[in-house]
């Protein structure tokens, strides 16, 4: 499947090795930014796509930034639609103890393509039953 990306620093997604899954995606900045702790910051890429009608783009945390700084997404995933033509944003949040610069090129977050389906939502007023039923949170133990 191909995606048609407009890059305003030229700079591309790029999968770091045959096995990615996501492509890195770089911050695009006129001037370092600084995340201090528990602060929340939407970092520009500068790249704007155009994907396939029944994909997605998602946007995923670089576990490295996780593990050795707190610096997570905000909003767990994001989703780029398919219809979205703006520039993708990664909302960072600092989730650790100390502050954390970002600078123009450095890798910030992954993007993965997926496919997907659109549901056809039916009202009910009964659903069929399972074993779990509405068993919940922590329901099947340890």
């Amino acid at each position: 499947m191909i995606v048609k990306v407009r890059s305003r620093s030229g700079r591309m997604p790029e999968y770091e090795t045959a096995g990615s899954a996501g492509m890195d995606l770089r911050a695009d900045l006129a001037e370092p930014v600084v995340l201090k702790p528990g602060e929340r910051k939407l970092i520009p890429t500068g790249l704007f796509l155009e994907i396939e009608k029944g994909y997605e783009a998602q946007i995923r945390a670089r576990s490295g930034l996780a593990l050795k700084h707190g610096i997570c997404l905000a909003n767990g995933i994001g989703t780029i639609d398919s219809d979205y033509r703006g520039e993708v944003g990664v909302i960072l949040v600092n989730l650790g103890s100390e502050n954390f610069a970002i600078e123009d090129g450095d890798r910030i977050a992954q993007m993965v393509i997926l496919k997907y389906e659109r549901a056809e939502i039916v009202a009910s007023d009964t659903l069929s039953e399972t074993e779990r039923g509405a068993g919940g949170f922590g329901h099947t133990g340890v």
